[in-house]
């Protein structure tokens, strides 16, 4: 079982930094990609794997030390702050940008409403890929404490 554990540490670091590092690319592009987010979702997905695979561990009577479980459950938190972040960007461009809702955006001509779409989709790929590299560093700490 640990060195279940190992291994899927392992693919949840390689997800997670590829999905940070080909988000990043993407951001900086200004570029849609549904691979990126395909990427993301299995590493998120990972990250709940590993960590019930250490819930395991510890139900067993395997005593890491105390860091390595921190560091093994803030990549859960981040994910889910990540996501809360995620959802209200589309918000925080629409207030940014003086709208009072998408029917405003809607009345707008149509470069400019591919402007504020392009915004939105900018700040919700800034705010998971951060999140995919914060957990990259988090896992590597797990592994180093483990």
């Amino acid at each position: 079982m640990k060195n279940v554990h190992i291994v899927m540490g392992v693919v949840t670091i390689v997800l997670s930094g590829a999905s940070g590092l080909y988000g990043a690319w993407c951001w900086w592009r200004a570029q849609r990609s549904v691979w990126f987010w395909r990427l993301l979702r299995a590493s998120q997905a990972a990250v709940v794997v590993q960590a019930l695979l250490g819930g395991v561990l510890l139900l067993i009577g395997r005593k890491p030390p105390g860091l390595h479980v921190l560091y093994g459950v803030l990549p859960l938190l981040v994910s889910f702050f990540a996501e809360q972040f995620r959802v209200a960007s589309a918000q925080m461009v629409m207030d940014q940008r003086g709208f009072e809702s998408a029917q405003a955006v809607g009345e707008l001509p149509e470069e400019e409403q591919q402007g504020v779409v392009v915004a939105i989709l900018q700040r919700e790929l800034g705010v998971m890929v951060l999140a995919a590299l914060v957990n990259v560093v988090l896992l590597g700490r797990a592994a180093m404490t483990g």
